[in-house]
């Protein structure tokens, strides 16, 4: 006891309520061990703050003790302490010099299910790989994890009422070995009963279409999660919490509680937005949520912008079945007027769209019929064309991602004579991959890629013609200005694309950051592939809606004049 009541008396006498200053000092430990030990210390909770003698002296006797217990979980249970308390010019330095010695290790393990689940894959995989084995150091967190592993099979496998029957592990500090001994009993396998939804604005038979399972499937929490992913997807709910009711289940039958909360029926929206490629604009939109009981959905946007005009109208109407498939119409009319080209169409689409193997699947048909103006040539079109797009994004987080990707296949298809001047098969491919290059960086690669053939090029719109830089293509060039160019030497667009792009994005501060990037590729025709490639540097901020990027590039490899180029855009990573 001299060791630490000579210290602690001298500074009694400095006075009955005098501060001290604490340090706390661990040796013999590595620091994986180290680090979580200090942890448990209380006395090292008072350390870079005012302590008295009371409190040094009360908390010093139980930290010995503490640093035992505090090991026993990594399955060191023979541990030696030697402490001492020492005097500073600050103040008191709690030394503490540990000898773990050496650790228990496991020499008989029994990890068992009885019923009926002692037969499933997922179960006999959790207790196969369960840890730690024969041989292996008794660390109670791989022993809790195994066991959660073991637990959580069972319930996703829909044993909501298994019982654990022996939970033992017997450790002799004298032998430095552990045995562990763990068995459950599965009993009755559940199955989904029937589903309760609170009073919502469908009926009943409007809304069983959002179950993913089929009557009699066996309990499954995956499913149970993906039916909730659903309803908040369906977009006519604000509140949607899907719970299992064990207390009232039926035999194996456990009931499904779903409660709903309408959402604001009808959305208005409106924003200004800044782009280069079309200069200062303005969105306005309108979305019914649901126009009926069937739940039939509606919206209108207008698009106005320095060198962009476009109306759009759609209606939805959700189909029953699995996949959250509907039928979608469509009615546009677009007005857009570049260095390259002049444009004003309309356009009618119906399509079919669903979730597929993790996608979002459209298939549907467009007419499309208007004037535009392009290279020194006036023309009229109209196409009647098939249509069919696959595409997916994922994302940690879609508002700002540190890790994502997007995915976009497109295919169209027009015969010439049925309501079309010309035939085309046209295929798009665009991808993009977000991925950390550091605490605060973020690497992005984006490709985008394109064919077709085409009976008459001439009678292609510049819609459906390919072309490329400016914002969201290849910077330090025009919007639309990369392209096959006719005799004359203006832009008529190309039948093939091939674009990329690499970024490095750093933040200083958690809203601002800086870019370097390098944009490449051309659009052309056979045999006319021409590199052209841009490079520079941007500033970034993370606004409320979405990420500011203001870019200064210039082309660093091209044959066009060689100037900086300002680009900025607003939104979305993906």
């Amino acid at each position: 006891m001299l060791r630490w009541l000579v210290p602690v008396f001298l500074a009694w006498l400095a006075g009955p309520v005098a501060a001290l200053q604490l340090t706390v000092t661990l040796e013999g430990l590595p620091k994986e061990l180290k680090d979580a030990i200090e942890a448990s210390i209380t006395l090292r909770h008072y350390t870079n703050r005012d302590v008295t003698a009371g409190q040094v002296r009360r908390l010093f006797n139980n930290a010995e003790q503490e640093i035992r217990t505090g090991l026993e979980p990594y399955g060191y249970y023979n541990v030696q302490v030697a402490s001492s308390l020492q005097t500073t010019e600050k103040g008191l330095n709690a030394l503490f010099r540990v000898t773990p010695g050496e650790p228990v290790k496991v020499t008989s393990k029994s990890v068992t299910v009885e019923g009926e689940a002692a037969e499933l894959a997922p179960v006999r995989r959790a207790v196969r790989r369960f840890k730690p084995g024969e041989g292996e150091v008794l660390n109670h967190g791989v022993y809790e994890e195994s066991k959660a592993d073991v637990e959580s099979a069972l319930f996703n496998s829909g044993f909501l009422r298994m019982q654990a029957k022996r939970k033992r592990v017997e450790v002799s500090r004298k032998a430095n070995t552990a045995t562990i001994d763990l068995n459950w009993v599965s009993g009755p396998r559940m199955k989904f009963g029937r589903v309760h939804f609170t009073e919502a604005q469908f009926p009943p038979e409007f809304m069983e279409r959002y179950i993913p399972w089929k009557e009699g499937a066996y309990y499954s929490p995956d499913e149970l999660i993906t039916f909730q992913q659903r309803l908040v997807d369906a977009d006519y709910f604000s509140t949607v919490s899907a719970q299992p009711d064990l207390d009232h289940a039926d035999g194996v039958d456990v009931p499904i509680n779903v409660e709903l909360a309408p959402a604001k029926r009808t959305i208005y929206t409106a924003g200004a937005y800044m782009s280069t490629d079309t200069g200062p604009g303005v969105r306005l939109g309108m979305q019914r949520r649901w126009i009926n009981h069937k739940g039939h959905k509606f919206q209108a946007d207008i698009d106005y912008a320095q060198r962009l005009s476009a109306y759009s109208t759609s209606y939805h109407i959700p189909l029953l079945g699995p996949n959250e498939k509907s039928l979608n119409f469509g009615v546009t009319h677009h007005d857009e007027d570049t260095d390259t080209s002049h444009s004003k169409n309309d356009r009618v689409a119906v399509n079919e769209s669903r979730k597929w193997h993790g996608f979002t699947r459209t298939v549907g048909l467009q007419y499309l019929a208007g004037t535009y103006q392009i290279a020194d040539e006036d023309r009229f079109t109209h196409l009647l064309y098939g249509e069919a797009t696959l595409s997916k994004k994922k994302a940690n987080d879609f508002f700002f991602p540190r890790r994502g990707w997007s995915l976009g296949l497109g295919l169209r298809f027009a015969p010439e004579g049925l309501l079309s001047d010309t035939s085309f098969s046209q295929v798009t491919l665009d991808g993009k991959y977000i991925m950390p290059a550091g605490r605060r960086q973020r690497l992005i690669t984006r490709l985008s890629l394109g064919a077709m053939a085409v009976d008459d090029f001439n009678q292609l719109p510049p819609e459906l013609r390919f072309f490329a830089g400016g914002d969201r293509s290849i910077r330090g060039f025009d919007y639309q200005q990369l392209g096959t160019t006719n005799d004359a030497g203006l832009v008529i667009g190309g039948e093939y694309l091939a674009v990329g792009s690499i970024e490095l994005e750093r933040y200083f501060l958690p809203r601002w950051g800086a870019a370097i990037f390098v944009d490449g590729g051309d659009a052309f025709r056979t045999g006319e592939f021409d590199m052209n490639i841009g490079a520079g540097i941007g500033v970034r901020w993370r606004s409320p809606v979405g990420v500011v990027r203001v870019d200064f590039a210039k082309p660093i490899m091209s044959d066009l004049a060689d100037s900086i180029r300002l680009h900025v855009t607003i939104g979305p990573d993906l």
